[in-house]
């Protein structure tokens, strides 16, 4: 059971609940912070003061008031008018994300919700209800608005949900899970849309299975090196230490132990100086997308335990803030730079695939690896499919944050587009996946050709793995099926504990 408090919650426990869906709760400590939040937005009601979002309109509208007995229409009418997404749904993890950061964020405190109003919204995440989420429409400045108002609507009986599978109305979704739709009371639509929880969700997780792709990187490359007879001084802790970069220095160490024992690559390859930048720079290239995919993960760390709510409640000090905290900018520039990372891996990946079916490049082995070239076309188009992934990640790769769209008649002028960062992440992500996943299909076959018994023990272990899925192709076969079963490996990380169970952990 994960505790939501508002502060601890860890990147690690998001990935729990949204994939394995272990359940969460909100523990005794967060619930007095909560009630006291909301019993001075009562008393601020009563006072009659002008606050926004409470009793004014939105947006360009805040100076608009609202009267008192149309408080909780103002709150309805919030949600149905926001609700404004276009596209495809959000996959069931990434709206099971999104509704936990959001139950988090309101755990803080400050934010004038009802204790009520949270609860169900966290029994519709333990129950399995997932609000039908457009992908599409958020401009990440008041926070996540639109996806956000549509995670809402289900709440209200309205809007459309998944339920053990299947797509209902938002009605009949909470109507077969046993909980009762709400009605909102002041200030609680602003609260429940006003955040960058889509934009972290969908980061979130993405992160995480960054952090696993610089491992599958690193042994992928590692088995590339031994079918390339590489020189692997150039991996030397001596090197990387007078650089000083850790991602540089974790990723070398990797290497050296990954080409630990091997009778393919060694110190000194007798006829050859140095390889080239794709197998030499491995560490270089390889560890500086590892500092970028560490310093997002700190990011997002923090921003899954940020409050990012307007107006800020403080009930110690009988304050109402009105400020800019659901801005997504530190989010937009920080999955912008996770893109980045994530494309460089493919980028490099590529151009060992390209050695690895170069007759002029591939250390002697047959061209295209492939014993009968001609009649047979071996991993010819493997290599094009590598590259056009690569060339659509270059695409993507383009940053979000620095376009900005004014919105709200000119009183959001400026858009963080985060959004669209972690959507863009995520593709990235999964081309990334795919083209390690070729590498990993070419390298199999060319460490075959080699000698499978001349691996290391911790390459062999990965080779290994591939083999009980992807045979050594002697004639032409139907590629796609193969490469298939390569990204399973890949998505799954299947190679790590195998590697693992040689070397000890990796970094």
């Amino acid at each position: 059971m994960i505790e939501l408090n508002g502060a601890t919650l860890t990147i690690d426990e998001v990935v729990r609940v949204s994939r394995l869906n272990e359940e969460a709760e909100i523990p005794q400590e967060a619930l007095r912070a909560i009630n006291h939040s909301r019993a001075h937005v009562e008393s601020m009601l009563k006072s009659g003061e002008a606050v926004y979002g409470l009793t004014t309109g939105f947006g360009k509208f805040s100076e608009k008031r609202i009267a008192d007995e149309d408080a909780e229409q103002l709150q309805r009418n919030l949600i149905v008018s926001h609700a404004c997404g276009t596209g495809e749904p959000l996959p069931s993890e990434s709206v099971r994300a999104v509704m936990l950061l959001r139950i988090n964020a309101l755990a803080s405190g400050f934010s004038g919700i009802r204790l009520s109003t949270m609860e169900t919204l966290l029994t519709m995440l333990n129950r399995g209800v997932h609000p039908v989420i457009p992908e599409k429409g958020s401009l990440g400045a008041s926070g996540d608005l639109v996806p956000l108002a549509h995670m809402v609507l289900p709440m209200i009986g309205m809007g459309q949900a998944e339920y053990h599978g299947e797509t209902l109305t938002g009605s009949e979704a909470m109507r077969r899970a046993g909980i009762p739709v709400i009605k909102l009371a002041a200030k609680e639509g602003l609260a429940l849309i006003n955040g960058t929880q889509v934009m972290t969700g969908i980061g979130a997780l993405c992160v995480y299975d960054a952090v696993q792709l610089c491992k599958n990187a690193d042994i992928i490359a590692a088995l590339t090196c031994e079918a390339q007879s590489s020189i692997t001084s150039a991996f030397d802790a001596r090197v990387h230490a007078l650089r000083g970069h850790l991602g540089q220095i974790q990723s070398a160490e990797n290497l050296r132990k990954l080409l630990a024992g091997s009778r393919l690559s060694n110190e000194c390859i007798p006829g050859k100086v140095q390889d080239a930048y794709s197998i030499r720079c491995i560490p270089q290239i390889h560890g500086a997308s590892r500092d970028a995919i560490e310093y997002v993960f700190d990011a997002v760390s923090r921003e899954i335990n940020a409050v990012t709510d307007n107006p800020l409640i403080f009930p110690e000090e009988g304050d109402v803030i009105s400020g800019g905290n659901f801005h997504g900018q530190p989010m937009a520039l920080a999955l912008d730079f996770l893109a980045i990372a994530l494309a460089e891996f493919a980028n490099v990946s590529e151009r060992r695939t390209e050695r690895l079916v170069n007759p002029y490049l591939n250390n002697n082995l047959p061209a295209f690896l492939t014993p009968n070239g001609g009649l047979n076309s071996g991993f010819m188009i493997a290599q094009y499919a590598a590259a056009a992934l690569v060339s659509e990640n270059k695409i993507l790769a383009h940053p979000a944050s620095v376009d900005s769209i004014p919105s709200s008649a000119n009183q959001e002028d400026h858009v963080s587009m985060g959004t669209i960062a972690a959507r863009k992440a995520v593709e990235i992500l999964k081309n990334a996946q795919r083209v390690l996943a070729i590498e990993l299909f070419t390298a199999g076959q060319a460490a075959g050709m080699m000698g499978a018994s001349k691996l290391a023990p911790a390459t062999r272990a990965a080779f290994d793995v591939l083999r009980e899925d992807v045979p050594h192709i002697e004639h032409d076969v139907v590629m796609y099926e193969q490469m298939a079963k390569c990204e399973r490996i890949v998505i799954e990380n299947r190679l790590i504990p195998a590697v693992e169970a040689v070397t000890g952990e990796l970094n």
